[in-house]
């Protein structure tokens, strides 16, 4: 009799107090708000309040499509602003004032070749052993050189017609019907800086073909595969703009293909701040099926994947032990964190979930089945009742008395 009523007890104990000695993670059945305070933003001013568990409807995805903020190369999308808020960055979304295209203006240490025509005597001839560069005019730090007849030339910040039609008109005065020509051998004077994760990064010198952006990344090799496309740095003048390459891929925004200049630092960052968390009870590495065919966490491809891909990639509910109809996204946001819920028990409801948008550093999770959760409470207080069970049997023993 004792027996039965102390089973009673933990078996109305275990069912009252599942949600405090079940171990793992899983959410209130009949929860409609979060079951802690949050920090979120309103009215420019951050408070702590529980967050409303929204449900994944067709009319919550009207909206959303509705709002072209949510679209990956929308400029305002989250995924394009997550980076800066992450790393305390205050970029510039948007180019610098683009600059016509002039010709190359000569700078210090660059290399010039002068030729003046049927006087060998004033060219210095390459040579065999000669090369273009180490036969050259080098411009000084002063931005000037010189040249037999005429002198100190003013070279920096010049055209190499300017500079021409100066050495021209100098050696006139000597020579008759001068005929000379003056060519860029080698470009030195102008650095930009690419780094990051392209295949190549290093200095690249701006010559007298413009150099853009794109050309500057193809010129490094090209991009690695865990770039991040949509939040390319450009440093310049001691401001950094947020430049959009995907914009210029798949949407031909031309305005993002920059012309760099003298000074420039290109930076292509990485993509670890696009990843997406799967908990729970999924088929993902390490997950209680012990399948391998999916992933806990991995990166957005081009910062945009929605809710049945993430699913997908981890392998997909845990058939065993999931309740589908309790799958959770976690959202923290940019100040304004949010939840959702996936009723995913009909298969159909993937559907919705496949337009449903994801954002950078999502939380996915996939509840636990109430009957796995009931079987681990069973589990947990069993060796309690054997325990009292052989302690009951053993004060009922009779004391041996010796004869």
């Amino acid at each position: 009799m004792r027996q039965t009523i102390l089973f009673t007890i933990f078996l109305i104990f275990g069912n009252l107090t599942g949600c405090t000695i079940l171990p793992g993670m899983h959410m209130s059945p009949f929860s409609k708000q979060s079951s802690m305070e949050l920090p979120v933003e309103e009215n420019n001013q951050t408070i702590l309040k529980k967050l409303n568990i929204q449900t994944i409807t067709p009319q919550m995805i009207i909206n959303m499509e509705k709002d072209f903020k949510s679209r990956s190369l929308a400029t305002d999308n989250v995924a394009n602003h997550y980076f800066d808020y992450r790393i305390g960055s205050k970029t510039i979304k948007g180019t610098p004032v683009s600059e016509s295209r002039n010709q190359y203006l000569v700078g210090p240490r660059d290399i010039l070749s002068i030729t003046v025509w049927e006087h060998p005597e004033l060219t210095i001839p390459a040579g065999e052993f000669r090369s273009a560069d180490s036969a050259g005019n080098i411009v000084g730090e002063d931005g000037n050189i010189f040249y037999p007849y005429a002198g100190i030339i003013k070279a920096a910040g010049r055209t190499v017609e300017a500079i021409r039609a100066d050495l021209t008109e100098k050696l006139s005065k000597y020579i008759e019907q001068v005929q000379l020509d003056v060519r860029v051998t080698s470009y030195r004077s102008q650095r930009v800086y690419v780094v990051g994760e392209v295949k190549q990064p290093g200095i690249q010198f701006v010559k007298d073909i413009p150099l853009t952006v794109l050309e500057a990344i193809n010129s490094a090799g090209g991009v690695e595969a865990r770039a991040d496309l949509s939040n390319i740095i450009l440093t310049r003048d001691g401001k950094t703009y947020s430049i959009n390459l995907l914009s210029l891929y798949e949407k031909g925004d031309i305005t993002q293909n920059v012309m760099l200049k003298q000074g420039d630092i290109l930076n292509v960052p990485d993509n670890d701040f696009n990843k997406i968390f799967v908990l729970g009870e999924t088929v993902g590495a390490g997950g209680s099926s012990g399948g391998v065919g999916g992933k806990r966490s991995f990166s957005m491809n081009k910062g945009r994947m929605t809710l049945t891909e993430a699913i997908s990639e981890s392998g997909g509910p845990n058939q065993t032990t999931s309740d589908a109809a309790r799958i959770f996204v976690f959202r923290g946001g940019l100040n304004k964190p949010e939840i959702f819920h996936l009723d995913a028990k009909s298969p159909d409801a993937l559907l919705l979930a496949d337009r449903f948008p994801l954002q950078p550093r999502d939380v996915i999770y996939v509840d636990r089945a109430e009957g796995i959760r009931w079987n681990q409470i069973i589990a947990q207080i069993q060796p309690t009742i054997l325990l009292l069970n052989v302690l009951d049997n053993s004060s009922k023993a009779i004391p041996f008395i010796g004869q």
